[in-house]
């Protein structure tokens, strides 16, 4: 039966997708940095996903790009470990098949004009329509050379054109600010795809339809209900020898600004109009860009930063040999901010993310407002002893959403105590497929469909709320306060937590059913 299931969810969105008139026209993607890890670990990964489950054009031709001069077969080679990881290798070999590389200077529009040409005329035997998407798995100074090249010279003129752009988008406000105007003098937002992963997420992508799609939620979703908001990142690893890397963005501009800052957009917009049909991607993406207008910017007043130390096993953040001496470089943060409308006015919203943690776990806790009267209902001495109930959203590791419900001890005995009604989706879709999140944004690209993408004008609200903070830390070379590698953090994050208003009960532990 389960597999009836998953194959009918699978022919589902076939039947749907194949009713669309790019799935019956040639497709070309070219993949720029072809050679680089995120190419390799993702983006070929997510193509090969969509091709397995026949979600992408018969007619599809896969271009890697990148500056390095090598043989086609000699590429195939270097991608196949990654490949095999998903299939076996003959599945391998046959989706190897429509992939091809070339070579050339990303700011070589003539270079890239010559292997345009030859995908039309040699893959696709010059076709009235063809569609193509060009992938940046680039680093951001490569961005507008890019693109540049991109329009002269690799353009479809009688298809869709879309280019997907890799995070990070700035480093601040206004660096953020110049790529946008940068990007935008060369293509505007319809052909601009600025990916983040976390929006491509199962549990994200079905945010709004928990939101929306139930009546119970909705009404309670407001300051007259809820206490307050918990966004959280965690991981149980240290920067495990790529300190350098991470130095240069720190757990602020690598998680919060961008994944964590989506994940709340979505959480706190208003409704938008509609979530599907004609142009609700830019009515979603108006809700979100609206929500972050009211966000007050982050400020050391309102915030803790920290930075593991040993814990006698695994090595601190300055023990990694390419950290640089004596870095204040943050690997944790912990922020409370204010949402000033009507909906979340006095409802504090609470963001934190750290590396070398006491466990891996991104989730979202919305803690509710004790029952009216509960005191003086079960003839206590105060409503502090009715745990309070919480929905929770779990992005990562397993899939779940929970509610922590008070219900009477089985017994004799009236006791109150708090249990969860629980959707862990590990065990009730154990069966259905659930695509990584790159496979989802691919596909949506391929779609004409930008909700799931950040739009500029929402990347810069973003920045705005951000940058405060991280200047404030950097100009003033705030030091981070130490915690333990795998402990939950500086003991003074969860005093600026508790003082916020949400309440931990440290007697619950949640038991997946």
């Amino acid at each position: 039966m389960g597999n009836q299931l998953q194959v009918s969810a699978k022919e589902a969105a076939l039947q749907d997708i194949a009713k669309e008139s790019w799935y019956e026209e040639p497709l070309t993607v070219f993949i720029f940095g072809a050679s680089g890890d995120l190419a390799k670990k993702k983006t070929y990964p997510a193509l090969l996903d969509l091709w397995m489950d026949g979600l992408l054009p018969p007619q599809t031709v896969i271009c890697g790009y990148a500056r390095s001069e090598k043989k086609d077969a000699d590429f195939k080679k270097q991608i196949m470990p990654y490949l095999l990881k998903k299939v076996d290798k003959k599945a391998a070999k046959d989706f190897l098949k429509i992939c091809v590389y070339r070579s050339g200077q990303y700011s070589d529009a003539a270079a890239l004009k010559k292997h345009s040409e030859e995908m039309t005329k040699k893959f696709h035997k010059n076709p009235s329509v063809e569609n193509r998407v060009f992938y940046f798995a680039l680093p951001p100074n490569a961005f507008i050379d890019t693109a540049a090249s991109v329009k002269a010279g690799g353009m479809s003129p009688n298809g869709f054109n879309r280019l997907i752009v890799e995070k990070p988008f700035g480093h601040d406000l206004e660096s953020a600010e110049k790529m946008g105007a940068d990007l935008g003098a060369i293509f505007d937002e319809s052909y601009l795809y600025r990916i983040d992963h976390y929006l491509g997420k199962e549990m994200v992508q079905n945010m709004m339809i928990l939101r929306f799609g139930n009546s119970w939620l909705e009404p309670i979703w407001n300051r007259n209900f809820v206490k307050a908001v918990v966004i959280s990142f965690k991981e149980d690893i240290g920067t495990m020898g790529r300190g350098g890397y991470f130095d240069k963005s720190g757990i602020i501009r690598d998680i919060m600004q961008n994944h964590l800052m989506q994940v709340l957009s979505v959480i706190a917009m208003e409704p938008p109009e509609r979530i599907s049909g004609p142009d609700y991607s830019n009515l979603v993406r108006d809700k979100k860009v609206a929500l972050l207008k009211c966000i007050e910017p982050w400020s050391m007043a309102n915030s803790v930063i920290g930075q593991y130390v040993s814990n006698g096993s695994e090595p601190g953040y300055l023990e990694d040999p390419t950290v640089p001496k004596g870095s204040n470089c943050p690997t944790f943060a912990c922020t409370v901010m204010k949402i000033n409308n009507d909906r979340w006015q006095g409802v504090p919203f609470i963001m934190k993310a750290g590396k070398a943690l006491n466990q891996r776990r991104a989730e979202v806790r919305v803690q509710l407002k004790s029952p009216p009267n509960g005191a003086a209902v079960f003839n206590l001495e105060s409503e502090e002893q009715i745990p309070y109930n919480e929905i929770v959203l779990r992005l990562q590791p397993e899939e779940a959403i929970y509610v922590k419900t008070n219900v009477k001890r089985p017994g004799l005995a009236t006791e109150l105590i708090q249990s969860e009604l629980d959707l862990s989706y590990s065990s009730r879709y154990k069966d259905e497929k659930n695509p990584d999140a790159y496979t989802r944004l691919i596909l949506d690209v391929l779609r004409g469909k930008q909700a799931t993408f950040v739009r500029q004008d929402e990347l810069v609200e973003a920045w705005k709320i951000a940058t405060p903070l991280l200047k404030e830390v950097e100009e003033s070379k705030v030091k981070p306060t130490d915690y333990v590698f795998g402990t939950r953090g500086p003991k003074e994050a969860d005093v600026l937590i508790q003082k916020a208003g949400f309440v931990v009960d440290k007697n619950y532990k949640w038991n997946k059913a």
